[in-house]
């Protein structure tokens, strides 16, 4: 009798443990669950009160890998290979953004965006949807809303498809077509096209910057205005 007691109590100690480390590993994963939307919230907060600046058509140059394209005529061509998780592609982004958007709308430069995705599947996930905005005319501003909510860990969750979708719609692209090319990954083959490309053009890292086919290389520790504008000027 004493032994069936003793195994009925270590039976039931065995299931309280169970139960206590179920219980938080169910509370470590809502934790980290709201935890994560959350910070996606705050993130996407920083889009709050963007509105679509006007529709530019761009194209894809499949000789080009598959660069989405503003042709205008210019005759200064500018060839940008970026990764939308690359910690230096934002840094470039922010000093020189402007600029290039300005350039394309005023036509003073052609401009080829590569976007790469070597960085991992969240790369992949947001380069395929840069592809889907630039069906609906605004790759210019989706482009620059991924780096304004560039999370700081690359493939850290932070990138779902549903996350994109969100981001399109916070600067005001709500179709049903950008929401499907997006959830069903539409543009992968494109996506890859310029993956593949890389070793053509001798690209290995980004971002990588090419001025009418000539390799542009800053000569300061940080990106700055003043210098790619001359660079760009002086071509």
């Amino acid at each position: 009798m004493a032994k069936q007691a003793a195994k009925s109590t270590d039976n039931t100690t065995r299931w309280i443990v169970v139960a206590m480390v179920s219980l938080v590993v169910v509370t470590g994963v809502v934790f980290s669950l709201f935890s994560q939307n959350s910070k996606e919230n705050e993130s996407l907060a920083g889009l709050d009160g963007t509105t679509l600046s006007q529709a530019i058509t761009s194209t894809i140059d499949t000789t080009n890998g598959s660069a989405i394209t503003f042709d205008n005529g210019a005759v200064t061509t500018i060839d940008v290979w970026e990764d939308p998780q690359c910690p230096v592609c934002k840094y470039f982004e922010d000093a020189n953004g402007d600029y290039l958007d300005s350039l394309i709308r005023e036509k003073k430069a052609t401009v080829r965006f590569h976007v790469l995705s070597f960085l991992g599947d969240e790369s992949v996930r947001a380069a395929n949807a840069s592809f889907c905005a630039a069906d609906e005319d605004q790759y210019l501003d989706f482009h620059k809303a991924l780096y304004k909510v560039q999370s700081p860990l690359e493939n850290s969750g932070f990138w779902s498809n549903e996350t994109l979708v969100k981001i399109g719609k916070k600067i005001g692209i709500d179709s049903a077509q950008f929401e499907k090319c997006v959830t069903e990954g539409q543009k992968v083959d494109l996506v890859q096209a310029n993956s593949d490309s890389m070793s053509k053009y001798g690209v290995r890292g980004t971002p990588t910057v090419f001025i009418n086919g000539k390799l542009w290389e800053r000569t300061q520790n940080e990106f700055s205005l003043e210098e790619f504008r001359a660079a760009v000027e002086g071509a």
